[in-house]
């Protein structure tokens, strides 16, 4: 990317010693030009170790936040170092920093305040379990029911904000399982969210947060925190 823009990639990491030394070294060869925060959320192994072996920029929690907090301290660093653009990646390989311009460049040209790399447009590369496509499917037709605004891959954590939008998600990120919460909430604030399509790699190593029996339970609990965030918009808009 040949921008004089901030750009700030947001790194969570929980338990990712198998693979976020690669990633970390993946982004620094592709993109040099931008700046990366790992968030080490209490992971038990041996990540923080990897992490001050080599130096990398990084935050180690005192507590365990889960996901959506350790992403909002990501959010609050963005926004109080002046960054134009934060950039959310997974640590576990599975997000190919080569795809990074494609959800930075329509936030940098004002057609988004928040694009997320979908790989659901193209339908190349991996693209997750059956199982999982259908309870995507479902969340995406659900957001779609409250809010009238159409994503594909809702549940994508390979996303993009302008400083506004990194700002208010500073201040308002869902806690547990945050991906699918953050489009319903930007996009009922009024923010413009749109998709980039993107070519996503299967997780590299570690464990994913949503496995087996929890499956179920993650879909019933999105479900209803989507509709009681609804609700919640429209009586305060009362």
């Amino acid at each position: 990317m040949n921008t004089p823009a901030k750009i700030l990639v947001i790194i969570p990491c929980y338990n990712e010693e198998a693979t976020i030394v690669d990633t970390v070294e993946r982004l620094r060869a592709t993109c040099p030009e931008v700046d990366f925060l790992v968030i080490n959320d209490c992971s038990t192994d041996r990540s923080a170790e990897l992490l001050e072996r080599h130096h990398y920029p990084h935050l180690d929690l005192p507590v365990n936040l889960g996901i959506g907090g350790g992403v909002q301290c990501g959010y609050r660093y963005a926004r109080a170092n002046g960054y134009d653009v934060a950039v959310q990646m997974d640590g576990d390989g599975q997000h190919d920093p080569a795809y990074l311009s494609a959800v930075v460049e329509p936030v940098l040209a004002g057609r988004y305040d928040m694009c997320i790399g979908s790989r659901f447009i193209t339908r190349q590369g991996f693209q997750t379990s059956f199982m999982r496509r259908v309870g995507i499917r479902f969340l995406s037709w659900l957001i779609h029911l409250l809010c009238g605004h159409r994503v594909q891959d809702v549940t994508s954590g390979f996303r993009a904000t302008n400083a506004r939008l990194t700002a208010y998600f500073a201040d308002h990120y869902a806690s547990d399982y945050p991906e699918p919460e953050a489009i319903l909430s930007a996009t009922l604030a009024g923010f413009r969210v749109g998709e980039a399509p993107v070519i996503m790699q299967e997780r590299q190593g570690g464990v994913s947060s949503i496995r087996s029996f929890k499956s179920a339970y993650y879909m019933i609990k999105v479900s209803l925190s989507l509709i009681i965030d609804r609700l919640a918009i429209r009586k305060t808009k009362r």
